[in-house]
């Protein structure tokens, strides 16, 4: 005869596959004298007091629980193998996103580095040889210097990059110098210093003249 608590006995007889026969049973024994309460599937000790708990089943009744037993873990079973199944599959699939992703990316035409191109190393030094040039009018110089700069941003910074820049230019205020009008000056004809010594006191006989500081002159009329 076996003794056991209520809840281990319901699982050893549910993890049996209720294999007891057609005596399976399940009956409360309580100590009078100590009142102690236990559980078996057999008859109780003497100085206990039995009630049955669950009766007697027929062959038909227990075996009828052991197909819906056996139902239920075929059950389970499919369940598990299912979710197994539905696992494996998304695993694999995104197995397979993640290739296509990759693929694509490596397919895809990387971005070009303009600012290690040719064209802007080029468009730098003309920049810079713009910068240093002194040989015209800073007005002159000053288109100059802005058309080599759109040049810089266009060759180093891309289309892209270059419009954006063009664009935050457009937003500041612009001042414009305009160049002086440069006016040519009037040529004032400058008359040279008399050769002629300002004559005082002068005395003329019929070939010359003699001023009162010592100068001679021809008398007038002999230089006609």
């Amino acid at each position: 005869m076996a003794t056991h608590s209520l809840p281990s006995l319901l699982v050893c007889l549910a993890a049996a596959g209720l294999g007891l026969g057609a005596q399976a049973q399940v009956v409360r024994c309580t100590d009078t004298r100590t009142g102690k309460v236990t559980y078996t599937n057999g008859a109780c000790a003497s100085g206990t007091t039995a009630r049955e708990v669950e009766a007697r089943k027929t062959p038909e009744e227990i075996q009828r629980e052991r197909e819906l037993a056996a139902e239920a873990l075929e059950r389970k079973q499919q369940r598990l193998q299912a979710e197994a199944h539905a696992a494996q599959t998304e695993a694999l699939r995104s197995a397979e996103r993640d290739r296509s992703r990759a693929a694509q990316a490596a397919a895809a035409p990387q971005p070009q580095d303009y600012a290690r191109s040719p064209e802007c190393a080029q468009s730098r030094r003309q920049l810079d040889l713009v910068a240093n040039s002194t040989s015209r009018t800073p007005y002159e110089q000053d288109v100059r210097m802005e058309a080599a700069q759109r040049q810089v941003d266009l060759d180093c910074l891309g289309p892209q990059g270059a419009a954006e820049v063009e664009k935050a230019r457009a937003a500041q205020p612009r001042v414009v110098v305009v160049p002086p009008v440069v006016r040519p000056q009037p040529v004032v004809p400058v008359n040279p210093p008399s050769t002629t010594p300002t004559r005082r006191n002068v005395r003329c006989n019929v070939f010359r003249c003699t001023d009162d500081q010592g100068n001679t002159y021809p008398a007038p009329g002999l230089g006609k």
